[in-house]
């Protein structure tokens, strides 16, 4: 059998996006796992299917590159944006239905906007912070983020207290001088360091604002991969009108025997 597929990118968050209108992708642990393969398929962090939906212009499902449905991802929300976008699908101003709810999604030129689900809890710790973005995720602020073994230390601190099995993301932060911030992810269920994460993006800005490291509520993020933005509102310890932002692209389309 021969699968159509697409791959899109957000700040070098990359994807294999799966037009799913008429159900027939056949949903596997294992063809999910082999597709993501950089070396074995097409390569990507996860692969995304676009279905339709009752409520809204569409559905995303999402699964990691190890081949299970996951939470949130906030760059392949941006990227299916795009890709609903450049399928007519859906206009410039959209609505779709995910595993946490209710998304907006923008096309502005390059510029793909997505509003995330509110936050209304911040665990704040001594020496990191911890919220739901969409996905969970663990936030360290640290000096000279460049030098940090992402891989070694944010495995530990997924598989370790008080994560363990359930596991977490993890995120290490440098504030910099104009008090943008620099952010190097460990992402769970690809389990290993990718080039750009929205929820831990996302979750990084909140963190800094909480602990007064910014003094403003939009906030420029630098990853690996590229520069994205947020911008949110807060309402009494709650977050609102959370928006991350930042260009998503095509990378090219083709088959593949499955």
């Amino acid at each position: 059998m021969k699968l159509k597929f697409y791959k899109y990118q957000g700040a070098g968050n990359d994807f294999v996006m799966i037009d799913d209108r008429e159900k027939k992708f056949p949903i596997s642990t294992e063809l999910i796992n082999r597709l993501c393969d950089r070396n074995f398929g097409i390569g990507a962090d996860g692969l995304i299917l676009l279905q339709n939906d009752e409520n809204s212009d569409f559905r995303m499902v999402y699964f990691n590159s190890d081949g299970n449905e996951s939470t949130m991802c906030g760059n392949g929300g941006r990227c299916i944006i795009r890709f609903a976008h450049d399928l007519d699908v859906a206009n410039d101003k959209m609505t779709f239905n995910a595993i946490d709810g209710l998304h907006h999604g923008v096309v502005d030129q390059e510029i793909i906007r997505l509003q995330m689900i509110d936050v209304n809890e911040v665990e704040d710790h001594d020496k990191y912070l911890f919220m739901n973005t969409g996905s969970p995720h663990h936030v360290e602020f640290v000096e000279n983020v460049k030098d940090i073994n992402v891989y070694k230390k944010g495995k530990e601190i997924r598989n370790g207290a008080p994560y363990f099995e359930k596991g977490s993301n993890v995120n290490f932060v440098e504030v910099m001088s104009d008090n943008s911030l620099t952010i190097r992810t460990y992402e769970r269920g690809v389990e290993d360091e990718t080039l750009a994460c929205g929820t831990g993006i996302t979750a990084a800005a909140i963190s800094a604002y909480v602990k007064n490291l910014v003094d403003k509520k939009d906030i420029k993020v630098k990853a690996m991969g590229g520069d994205l933005s947020v911008n949110f509102e807060e309402n009494n310890h709650n977050f609102v009108n959370v928006w991350l932002n930042g260009p998503a692209v095509k990378v090219f389309e083709g088959e593949i025997e499955i």
